[in-house]
């Protein structure tokens, strides 16, 4: 398992997940709560956690079940469980509203946790990321992805899809990016990427309830992403109100590793002229 060593929560269903909660709590200021993709863990926010930290704010990490240090879960994991899960984090945290971010699934996961818990959202952060519907031919896709995973391992995939990750001459000009990203994909278990993709085979349409937010939201994505182009972006900033977007230069799928930077200036700039709702809410009672 990838991920180091961290805290741990059990979820309702016994499921041993791992998380980090760093910075400070007593600032006044709503949590951060940043949600990895597929196939990564917690670590591949760590720029933007020190980056975050530096400037005050308590950011709290995860690895999803099924990834990283957390446990791994057969068969199907759909986004509201890796929503559920997160509420359930929050709840233990005795942290009623937070500042969410997701990067590929993890945004969709955001979207999902804003759908099923709006109350709990100070602002969201959506990188590199999709809200419409799954369609019948990517539930096919995924679906014939997690069998092959299961069957044949984790290394093949990574290998094929690292120039996707990251635009391709980041490969190349970012050895220490690319072997990071590789190492986190080749380190997931297949069990849980599988049970991940067949989740996301099911995923509902997140158009609505985006177009319904009423909190800041900041869209993030790479100049050259393969997998969510900018003009699909562009789409999801103009149904939300009053969204800002920022296209990073000089990056593909992870523009939070590779142009670190240029992220976190977006990030700490939104956070910082942010309206209502990025003070931290009243906290949660303290639970037995």
């Amino acid at each position: 398992m990838s991920g180091g060593t961290g805290l741990e929560f059990v979820a309702a269903d016994g499921t041993v997940l791992v998380y980090d909660d760093l910075g400070d709590a007593d600032s006044g200021l709503a949590p951060v709560v940043l949600v990895h993709g597929h196939p990564f863990d917690r670590t591949m926010w760590q720029p933007q956690t020190d980056a975050l930290v530096a400037a005050g704010r308590r950011v709290i990490t995860a690895d999803l079940r099924g990834y990283g240090a957390s446990g791994v879960v057969p068969g199907r994991t759909l986004l509201a469980d890796f929503a559920a899960d997160a509420t359930a984090l929050l709840d233990r945290l005795g942290i009623a509203r937070a500042v969410v971010g997701g990067l590929s699934m993890g945004g969709q996961i955001v979207m999902e946790f804003h759908r099923s818990f709006p109350e709990r959202v100070a602002a969201l952060v959506l990188a590199d990321t999709s809200p419409a519907a799954e369609t019948e031919e990517g539930r096919a896709v995924r679906n014939r992805m997690a069998d092959r995973l299961l069957a044949e391992g984790m290394d093949g995939y990574a290998a094929e899809v690292l120039d996707r990750m990251l635009a391709p001459y980041n490969v190349t000009a970012l050895p220490g990016v690319a072997a990071q990203v590789s190492g986190m994909m080749r380190a997931t278990a297949p069990e849980g990427a599988a049970a991940a993709l067949r989740g996301r085979a099911e995923r509902p349409d997140y158009r609505a309830s985006l177009a319904g937010a009423r909190v800041p939201v900041l869209v993030v994505v790479g100049a050259d992403d393969g997998y969510t182009p900018v003009a699909e972006a562009r789409e999801t900033q103009e149904l939300i109100p009053h969204a800002e977007l920022v296209v990073v230069e000089g990056a593909g799928h992870m523009p939070n590793l590779e142009r670190p930077e240029a992220f976190n200036d977006a990030l700490l700039r939104f956070l910082r002229d942010g309206r209502q709702g990025l003070a931290a809410g009243a906290c949660l009672p303290d639970r037995p």
